[in-house]
This record gives C-alpha cells, sequence and structure tokens, in this order.
C-alpha cells in the first residue's frame, strides 16, 4: 500500500520555503490525488490533456482549489481543452503553441501561466528549445502582442541517467539561461521567477541548482499504474 500523506510529508520537510511541489498524478487515480488533497497539496501535474480534464471534471465541486499544471508536451489543437481551468502550462515549445494558449485564453477570459520548455538534455527525444530559438521569440513582434499569457520561468528535463554530475551540469545550464533572460527581458517582471526542474530521481540536485518547482511522481504515488489515451 502506498503512503501517500506519509511520502509528502517526507518531501515538504526536505523543501526550502521558496520550493514549490509539484505532485504528478498522471496514470494515478482519483482517489490517490484525495488523499494528496487531504494533507494540503493542492498542486497536481499531468501529462496527457484527456486525463487531466477527466480528473478536472470528477473533482472540480469537491476540490475547487486545486491547481492543475500540464507538464508533458502540449499539441496546438488540444490547447483549446484545457484553458477553461489550467493553472500553469510547463511545456510551451514554440511561439505558434504560445500564440494558440494566448487566443483560447482570450475566448475565456483568463490569462494562463506558461513556462518554456528548454532542451537542456542530451536524448533527442527530447522537447524544448534551445537558447537562441527561445530569445529569437522574446523578440519577435508575435510575441510582443499576447495578451492573455504570463511568461513566469522556464522548464527543464535533464538527461535520464545515473550520472549525477552530468544531471547537475544540465540543470546549472538551464539556470544560467533563466538568469540570462530574466536580465534582459524579464528584469522588472516579478513574475517570471521559476524554475521547474527536478523529479523523483533528481529534485534534490535540483534544489542545488536553484530549481523553484520539482515535479514528483512515483516518490508520492508508487509506480504508475495505468495508461490513459489522450484527446
Amino acid at each position: 500500500m502506498v503512503e501517500i500523506v506519509k511520502n509528502i510529508e517526507g518531501i515538504r520537510s526536505r523543501l526550502p520555503m521558496s520550493v514549490e511541489l509539484v505532485a504528478v498524478s498522471k496514470t494515478h487515480p482519483v482517489e490517490y490525488i484525495l488523499e494528496a488533497y487531504s494533507c494540503g497539496q493542492r498542486i497536481f501535474g499531468e501529462n496527457k490533456v484527456q486525463e487531466m480534464d477527466q480528473k478536472h471534471e470528477a473533482l472540480k465541486d469537491s476540490c475547487p482549489d486545486i491547481k492543475w499544471h500540464l507538464i508533458g508536451h502540449l499539441q496546438t489543437n488540444k490547447v483549446k481543452y484545457i484553458t477553461s481551468y489550467v493553472d500553469m502550462i510547463h511545456s510551451v515549445d514554440s511561439l505558434k503553441l504560445l500564440q494558440e494558449i494566448d487566443k483560447h485564453a482570450k475566448k475565456d477570459g483568463r490569462v494562463i501561466k506558461c513556462l518554456f520548455e528548454m532542451h537542456i538534455a542530451s536524448e533527442e527525444t527530447k522537447f524544448g528549445l534551445d537558447r537562441d530559438e527561445l530569445v529569437q521569440i522574446l523578440e519577435s513582434q508575435e510575441f510582443k502582442l499576447l495578451q492573455n499569457v504570463k511568461i513566469c520561468g522556464l522548464m527543464g528535463m535533464a538527461s535520464n541517467t545515473d550520472d549525477t554530475e552530468k544531471v547537475r551540469m544540465e540543470m546549472r545550464s538551464l539556470k544560467e539561461t533563466f538568469d540570462f533572460v530574466k536580465k534582459n527581458y524579464f528584469a522588472k517582471d516579478l513574475d517570471f521567477r521559476e524554475i521547474s526542474m527536478g523529479m523523483s530521481s533528481d529534485w534534490k540536485i535540483a534544489i542545488q541548482e536553484g530549481s523553484t518547482m520539482v515535479r514528483i511522481g512515483s516518490t508520492i504515488f508508487g509506480k504508475r499504474i495505468y495508461a490513459v489515451n489522450s484527446k
């Protein structure tokens, strides 16, 4: 039996006050989320739009203050399903996607918090921007016209490896990019403050390297239980 409350409390006891815990509930049932909710956890991360939609519908009345974070790759044709309720999108990896979020957020009368996903890992399968691509977006006229998205920082996923020094260097590169972008584009923007990095296998290193938001799943909920097809 997974001791969810005990697991969350154990992680919280080691998190600095400046670091937010995103409980990654992907593939886990609503009952697990409710147990985490019962001990004060409010931010939950999901990878797939359909699964997050289903959980939002199931919990919106009983847990109205849950904050849903979309942390997986997001296709533009699925944006419309989540803009009415999503709190933050961690995985913005193109101007086209950001424009689509802005468009649907405007229809819903909302401003949606977003993070740019940076490619920091050695695996080619990982999504994300490099620094030049990010700068190109930030300096574009199209970006400056957006009104219904709020850029709050950067997100990255380090390589899936036992080489902790490699992981550390990749995370350090994300922090360096964050500092560069903050200084040059968001110096006076207090909302640009988040670095979303660190998962169950490497969150302690991530905190040492400047993370403000860790995405932890299996350490809280145990191994994945089932898969849900996306829309």
